[in-house]
């Protein structure tokens, strides 16, 4: 195999990968789309089936904008997700153990000794 020969081989390879990889992100994009109809993603199914190089041009040009703009969508709202679940898990602030054991203790659910056991232990930590 020449050298000519490999170097285009890689070209074609390289090509392929990034067709695939638009192909696959067409794909998730038509499925993200809850305004898009299921007969008109089927529709564009179909045509990425029989005439992919051309209905992914077709898409990127029709639809690029609304892709961005699902992308950053869903970029925000896991960044959310992630923002919650690590609030949840971290724990409590000191400030907030403090409020919860002054407020048990108004309550009368336990008493100044208590209250100060705990306000000591959130201040340590």
């Amino acid at each position: 195999m020449s050298f000519w020969e490999s170097f285009w081989l890689v070209i074609e390879i390289f090509l392929f990968f990034a067709y695939l990889m638009v192909l696959f992100h067409i794909v998730t994009d038509l499925f993200r789309d809850r305004a898009l109809s299921g007969i008109a993603k089927a529709v564009w199914v179909v045509f990425l089936i029989f005439f992919p190089v051309l209905t992914a041009i077709a898409y990127l040009i029709v639809r690029g904008q609304g892709m961005s703009e699902r992308d950053q969508g869903a970029a925000a709202r896991a960044q959310q997700g992630a923002e919650q679940y690590i609030r949840t898990v971290a724990g409590s602030s000191p400030a907030q153990d403090i409020a919860t054991a002054h407020q048990l203790l108004q309550a009368g659910a336990i008493d100044a000794a208590e209250y100060e056991r705990l306000k000591a232990k959130a201040l340590a930590a």
